[in-house]
């Protein structure tokens, strides 16, 4: 596709293929899903995130940055406190790719169950 249009749609896609990326590569670590595990139940401070973690708060802070960097949290800090809470938007487009390709691995597997059953009735 060329032209603006064109252009906005790669630009889009090329947008939507790294916020995947880093949200992939951000969950690819145990640590990091448990923490967005309880940032699903509301924001948390860094304290309650390090609590079931037998890590240093600084190696807990590195993860916390990942996240961010990926947009998948955010945190704000006032005073001496840090808040990160979940960002459900950049979820929101990882949960859409998931979905639309476990709808077509499903087309696929109900394709496949309906020739094995014509293939059963010809014997």
């Amino acid at each position: 596709m060329t032209g603006p249009i064109g252009d906005l749609i790669v630009s889009d896609m090329a947008k939507f293929s790294t916020d995947l990326d880093s949200a992939f590569s951000a969950l690819a670590d145990p640590t990091r899903r448990a923490i967005v595990g309880c940032l699903c139940e509301g924001p948390k401070t860094v304290s309650e995130l390090s609590a079931p973690f037998e890590m240093a708060l600084p190696s807990l802070l590195k993860h916390v940055q990942v996240l961010e960097h990926s947009g998948l949290i955010s945190s704000e800090k006032i005073g001496r406190v840090r808040t990160c809470r979940l960002d459900p938007h950049a979820l929101q487009a990882t949960e859409a790719w998931l979905r639309q390709h476990i709808a077509t691995w499903e087309r696929r597997l109900d394709r496949m169950e309906a020739h094995i059953a014509r293939m059963k009735r010809k014997d």
